[in-house]
């Protein structure tokens, strides 16, 4: 009898089980332990004596389809058929026998896809749109990876660091790439240029005064026409406005600058979670390489290299040596802006009357 089709839904994500490796469907809930045998390979046992072999490979992120078709053709000629994509861009090929591995590896780094990115390696940069898909970028997210990846090509491929290292990047202050060990985000050192002109036939002005963290923002008139004005003493250029008013222009070519934060974590492993700090402004955002973000970003790395401890996260690190050592270790400038913990800063948060959920 034919399996009944699967009706689409409108929420939520579809049922991963059908998409899944034989192996892993059988052993599903049943893993005893995994290893990693070398970078970029995984391997589960199960309670049962069963494997699954993992090959990760690092792709350009922004993926046409004949890179899709290529990545496809590869797993039918080289693997099982089955493959996934991870929420840092990498692509994991599944086979059960630890012989199809190596011809699979061959493979992907003759087509241009390094294998790595497991273990202590720094991982593929997971960022927002950039300039291709979003509708308020500062800079070109993706743009930034390329070049980082570049340059970080050999530390993705060998597990010589001291733990995983994320990294982040964001188009624009609203930081959507969210935390990482190092992020790079753009800064917006101006207020926001208005085209009172358009304001009134574009902007919902009072979504647009909501949308302010510090309310800076108020409706005005200028010559005759609704608008809205900016309390340049309260506004700390995060540009939350441009979205739903796009004649408040925040994007500068000269004045938005690149900036480099360290120390962010998501999970409970051995720390808390942590927030991001801020180490390094206003670089320059400097397409289509940016040379400036690229050299502090590698200062940073080789230093956490050489004197970590094993195991030691980049945010556990530098609370272990203190800002202080760090700064003087990466010979980054320290300044009133830098390493900010939000403790005691209550001025620099909303302080309006406003209530919003």
């Amino acid at each position: 009898m034919a399996e009944p089709v699967r009706m689409p839904i409108e929420s939520g994500c579809p049922d991963p089980v059908q998409y899944m490796h034989p192996t892993m469907r059988r052993n599903y809930g049943a893993w005893a332990y995994h290893d990693r045998p070398r970078p970029g390979v995984l391997r589960h046992t199960s309670k049962h004596n069963e494997e699954v072999w993992t090959v990760r490979c690092g792709t350009q992120r922004q993926m046409d389809v004949y890179t899709i078709k290529k990545l496809a053709d590869i797993a039918d000629e080289f693997g099982d058929g089955y493959i996934r994509f991870t929420i840092r861009s990498n692509v994991e090929f599944m086979v059960d026998t630890e012989a199809k591995v190596n011809p699979l590896i061959e493979a992907l780094e003759s087509a241009g896809f390094p294998v790595g990115g497991t273990g202590p390696t720094v991982s593929m940069i997971s960022h927002t749109q950039g300039w291709l898909h979003c509708d308020i970028p500062g800079t070109d997210a993706s743009g930034v990876v390329k070049a980082l990846m570049d340059e970080l090509y050999e530390e993705y491929k060998k597990a010589e660091m001291p733990n995983r290292v994320h990294m982040t990047t964001s188009c624009c202050q609203i930081n959507c790439g969210g935390h990482g060990d190092i992020a790079i985000n753009i800064q917006h050192t101006k207020p926001p240029k208005i085209n009172h002109d358009l304001v009134a036939n574009v902007c919902e002005r009072p979504t647009v005064v909501a949308r302010c963290p510090v309310a800076a923002i108020r409706p005005a008139m200028v010559n005759g026409k609704p608008t809205l004005e900016v309390d340049e003493k309260k506004c700390i250029c995060c540009g939350a406005c441009f979205p739903p008013c796009p004649p408040m222009q925040i994007n500068d070519p000269e004045h938005s600058k690149i900036a480099i934060w360290v120390g962010g974590k998501h999970s409970n492993a051995r720390s808390k979670p942590s927030f991001q700090k801020l180490v390094a402004a206003g670089l320059p955002n400097n397409p289509p390489r940016w040379p400036e973000v690229g050299a502090v970003v590698k200062k940073i790395l080789a230093v956490y290299k050489t004197d970590a401890r094993d195991w030691e996260r980049v945010g556990e690190w530098v609370e272990r040596i203190g800002w202080p050592a760090f700064f003087e270790k990466t010979g980054l400038p320290f300044t009133k802006f830098h390493v900010s913990d939000w403790k005691g800063t209550r001025h620099q948060l909303n302080s309006s009357a406003y209530i919003r959920l």
